[in-house]
């Protein structure tokens, strides 16, 4: 092909020597080299014989080495598609997540040469190419044809198939009526084109691609608004999986071991952008685990309702607020995910909301206020904000895990007659959510939550029984002391206090651990109950490791290289986290040198 020289084929279609090649004619393939090197060798230009390693392609099937071979094929003619399918997508017509892969596809089509169409294969969609072996009359027809229109004598079909990818690339419309009726077809009408194609990297040529031409030259239309590159599943070794590796996993014995939502929602866990993942099926207990956490929250609220009585939704406490303001911002910030097909993300997003703030902190909230002795008025609006956060979040849950949540809304307290299942069940709306939106609310909880976690971890951390009380004192600034003040009901029940002290101007207790938060510091009284010299060692533990962050991130951040290249925005994310960390650095080394 470089030299423009004739093509000519040294084998017939057993790989026998053709004719023309004297004494070699009829040798098969192996045969004919081994005669060659021998010729050579006899003729004294044989000068030596060195070994070499290189790719020969094989069968796939029987793994016999294949030759190159020319031989009659059809192929489509790709200059005349090629254009529009390249225009659609520089014209923003079609886009590409992420964006870098517009440049992949384009070059792929600029390069494109026709395309082989025609396979020698039992099965496939027969090429509708017909001969008259009479006249020679041939031609091609959507129809079947019996007899020569010419001689009327009885004609042959191309016994070729075609290609898998030609077949393939007509998907998105041949399944919507257009071979029956065209575009004017109502599901085309209706539904075409699409919104979404989600595909993997190693097809985008051989599918994407011919996905568009083919759209574009049978519809005149684009089949999809939005083509994402998902990221690969690989091995747990890294190596891609499959069959003849034996590295894959059978995702049936997956869904009977974690459930299908399990499966699905541990998957996702893993995904981060479009960077190929590992496959760690040790991930996939958390999810399964997190499928049960949801059947408990739900059977928690089930059995809380007595008296219920459905009516609006009416965050009258801080704790309502807060998660109702929780919620508010979770809407919204799955609503961008979404936007951006950042999968992963939402589903990180969904955990942390669920287990972390519904569960492990807005429902022991709500305990006290649906005891026996709780105000009936009071009752009845926690059970409401209940089955409301309750009901919001299964939405949000169902595109990743279906099958629990379809069960759950099933047995909600809830008028379901303009919406029978959950698939059908409105998307929260995050415009009209935002109305919750509390800040004040949510720091208040955090910091309540912050001082909590810091009872319970103390008491973990040396052993203290969950049965006796501690002294506590907690310092902020006046505006965080004043929100935390209003809520010392909640930290005195949930963390079993002796004692607690809130203020900007408190001062550290002798013989105290302290625990370092947002803005707080959090000192619990420890004499006569541990040990310090061990508070003493896990403080230096701590300094050493946020040294090291810090130390890391300081680095980091004076590279001119990540500087220019990074986005601004984590720039800007990394040099918060970096001034947090040298903060709580600070207050550990003050609290060692208090403690001598």
């Amino acid at each position: 092909e470089r030299n423009g020289l004739e093509r000519i084929n040294i084998f017939d279609e057993t790989a026998h020597v053709v004719d023309g090649y004297g004494k070699f004619s009829g040798m098969d393939r192996d045969e004919a080299r081994e005669a060659v090197v021998a010729a050579f060798d006899e003729l004294g230009l044989l000068d030596h014989v060195e070994d070499h390693d290189h790719s020969v392609m094989t069968c796939y099937r029987c793994h016999t080495k294949l030759e190159p071979w020319e031989s009659e094929q059809w192929f489509v003619a790709v200059d005349g598609l090629k254009r529009d399918a390249a225009r659609v997508v520089e014209d923003g017509s079609i886009q590409f997540h992420p964006e870098r892969w517009r440049q992949v596809y384009l070059d792929w089509l600029e390069n494109l040469k026709d395309w082989c169409i025609s396979r020698q294969l039992w099965w496939g969609h027969r090429i509708p190419m017909f001969y008259c072996d009479e006249c020679g009359w041939e031609d091609a027809s959507v129809e079947d044809i019996e007899a020569c229109p010419v001689c009327g004598k009885p004609v042959r079909q191309d016994e070729d198939v075609l290609d898998t990818w030609f077949s393939s690339q007509l998907w998105p419309f041949a399944t919507m009526g257009w071979t029956e009726e065209g575009v004017d077809a109502p599901e085309m009408r209706a539904a075409y084109p699409t919104q979404v194609l989600s595909t993997a990297r190693d097809i985008m040529g051989l599918w994407v691609a011919r996905m568009v031409m083919a759209s574009m030259y049978c519809t005149d239309q684009i089949p999809f608004e939005h083509v994402i590159i998902h990221p690969t599943v690989m091995a747990a070794d890294g190596k891609p999986m499959s069959k003849s590796r034996g590295n894959g996993v059978d995702p049936l014995r997956l869904m009977e071991d974690y459930g299908a939502d399990g499966m699905r929602f541990g998957l996702l866990m893993q995904v981060t952008g479009a960077q190929d993942l590992k496959f760690n099926e040790a991930k996939l207990e958390s999810s399964r685990n997190f499928a049960n956490k949801i059947r408990n929250a739900a059977r928690f609220v089930m059995m809380n309702l007595d008296g219920y009585e459905p009516g609006e939704p009416a965050p009258s406490t801080p704790a309502d607020r807060w998660i109702f303001s929780r919620l508010a911002g979770l809407v919204a910030r799955l609503d961008a995910a979404f936007d951006g097909f950042e999968f992963g993300e939402a589903t990180r997003e969904l955990y942390a909301f669920f287990w972390n703030e519904f569960c492990d902190w807005y429902i022991e909230f709500s305990k006290a206020r649906l005891g026996a002795g709780a105000d009936p008025a009071d009752r009845l609006a926690c059970q409401r904000n209940l089955v409301f956060v309750l009901d919001q979040a299964l939405r949000l849950l169902h595109p990743i895990m279906p099958f629990v949540t379809e069960e759950i809304y099933q047995e909600l307290p809830i008028d379901r007659e303009g919406a029978p299942y959950l698939i059908g069940a409105a998307w929260p709306d995050a415009q009209e959510l935002a109305k919750y939106a509390d800040a004040e609310a949510e720091r208040a909880i955090e910091m309540v939550c912050e001082t909590v976690s810091a009872i319970r971890s103390t008491r973990a951390r040396y052993g203290i029984s969950p049965k006796s009380e501690l002294a506590v004192v907690v310092k902020a600034d006046e505006a965080d002391a004043a929100l935390l003040e209003a809520q010392r009901g909640l930290i005195e029940g949930m963390g079993n206090t002796a004692s607690l002290a809130i203020g900007a101007q408190v001062e550290k207790p002798a013989e105290s651990s302290a625990v370092l938060g947002a803005g707080l510091e959090v000192y619990l009284v420890l004499s006569g109950l541990v040990d310090l010299d061990a508070e003493r060692e896990r403080l230096a533990k701590e300094q050493a490791k946020l040294a090291a962050d810090a130390g890391k991130l300081e680095k980091k951040l004076s590279n001119p290289g990540f500087l220019a290249k990074a986005a601004p925005e984590i720039v800007e994310k990394d040099r918060a986290k970096h001034a947090e960390l040298a903060d709580k650095l600070a207050r550990v080394e003050a609290q060692l040198v208090e403690l001598g």
